[in-house]
Parts: C-alpha cells; structure tokens; sequence
C-alpha cells in the first residue's frame, strides 16, 4: 500500500490506483478543493509535489495547466496513488471563501484518461 505524505499533516497509507484528490480528502481528513468535482475543468485541486511525482500525466491535465499557464503543480484529480509521494496541499477549502470543497469526485478519473508522459 503506497504511502502519501502530506507536508506539515502527516502519512497515510492509501490503496493503490486511488485518485489522489480522493486520498487527500478520504484518507487524509483534509479539506481538498475540487470545485468541479474533479472533472479537470477548473484548477482548484492543485497540489505541489515534494518527491514521488507520477512520471505520467493526463492529456486533460496537460492542457488544462497549459491554458492556465500553471508550472510546478499537478492538479490532484488526474493522478493516482501509485507509489509513495509527498505532497504539499495548496488548495483547500480554509481560506478560499467558498461555500463547499466541490462536488464529491468519482472514483475514476474524468474524463477517461488519456496517459502521456509528463513534459
């Protein structure tokens, strides 16, 4: 079972292939912003790596943070728990003067993923 770090929160063992927006809110206890559901429409789900970063991204994410001009984030909603990381939580809910974190994400990546490498 992979190990998620969570800078300044703690480790959690998380099932492997689990979504990491889903680990940081189900496993984790934090208040994860995902305004979109974990759709990949928005960028509120960001997380900045520390260590373990996928080597591989969604093409959704890709041109998501593209058209954002977003560097040195992922978006949480298209990666997986695969193997240890660690991860600092830069997205949540305390503070962003929303009402909610989002609507609850589904258990599989949305949209159907399109794996490339990431670059």
């Amino acid at each position: 079972m992979p190990k998620l770090t969570i800078e300044d929160i703690g480790t959690f063992d998380v099932p492997a292939g689990k979504r990491l927006v889903l680990a940081l809110v189900e496993d984790a206890g934090i208040d994860q912003l995902h305004a979109c559901g974990g759709n990949c429409k928005c960028t509120t789900c960001r997380v900045a790596f520390v260590d373990g970063e996928p080597t591989r991204m969604t093409v959704a994410e890709q041109e998501k943070l593209t058209e954002k001009g977003l560097t040195g984030v992922r978006l949480s909603c298209q990666c997986l728990v695969e193997q240890d990381m660690t991860v600092r939580a830069i997205s949540r809910l305390e503070g962003s003067g929303r009402p909610d974190a989002g609507s609850p994400p589904e258990p599989t990546i949305q949209p159907e993923p399109v794996w490339t490498t990431k670059g």
